[in-house]
């Protein structure tokens, strides 16, 4: 399981499918199928992590899911973003001070942990690296 892959629950409502995220309240959606709505919930997931970014708070940590549930996860551009951020966090730094580790300007910074903005890998590479940490990239 992934670092940002969350549980989902699927219901049945009024002929379309709702999906929450019980570790991420703030994340609703719907689909009139269960694909359409586990597509739409990517989106969704992004969009509430987005708010926890913006708001400086940690992010929630993605429960276990029980057997046969299913999971989502953010796209891989934007869970290397959360992990960055994740470690800033955990490491009690603020931008201003990954922003002077990194020879950049605070608006770089801002839109490195811009969940819709299409940072390059390298960016988000250099910052893990400013915080002692590396992106892994994986194909299954």
């Amino acid at each position: 399981m992934g670092q940002f892959e969350y549980p989902v629950k699927l219901e049945q409502d009024d002929g379309s499918v709702l999906v929450t995220f019980p570790d991420v309240p703030e994340a609703v959606t719907f689909g009139a199928d269960e694909d359409e709505a586990l597509l739409q919930a990517v989106d969704a997931l992004e969009t509430a992590l987005s708010f926890y970014v913006e708001a400086r708070k940690p992010l929630p940590m993605p429960g276990k899911p029980a057997r046969g549930q299913k999971t989502v996860q953010p796209s891989p551009l934007e869970c290397a973003k959360l992990g960055v951020y994740q470690a800033m966090m955990e490491q009690g730094i603020k931008k201003a001070e990954l922003a002077r580790r990194l020879g950049w300007h605070m608006p770089q910074v801002d839109r490195l942990f811009d969940l819709r903005h299409a940072s390059k890998f390298e960016q988000i590479e250099a910052a893990a690296v400013a915080l002692g940490k590396h992106l892994r990239v994986s194909v299954i």
